[in-house]
């Protein structure tokens, strides 16, 4: 379902960082970087979000994988600090 948020402003010390609003007065702050080029404070964007299903099984088996390897050179016991 979309969601309509507003901008509201940029903050940062070089504005890269996009105060969003939605509706209800919650607030998501997105880098600028991920908005359309040229959105100005008072645009209104419509965002959907989805879950990826492959996506999240490929991290997931990526994760997986990472983790055995890992745990291939672990020696085991505790660490002496």
């Amino acid at each position: 379902m979309p969601l309509q948020l507003s901008v509201d402003r940029f903050e940062g010390p070089d504005s890269s960082i996009a105060v969003l609003a939605s509706e209800d007065g919650a607030s998501l702050d997105v880098p600028r970087a991920w908005l359309p080029a040229g959105v100005a404070p008072g645009d209104v964007l419509t965002v959907t979000f989805r879950r990826d299903d492959e996506a999240t099984r490929k991290l997931a088996a990526d994760t997986k994988k990472v983790q055995d390897e890992l745990k291939a050179t672990d020696p085991g016991g505790d660490i002496s600090l």
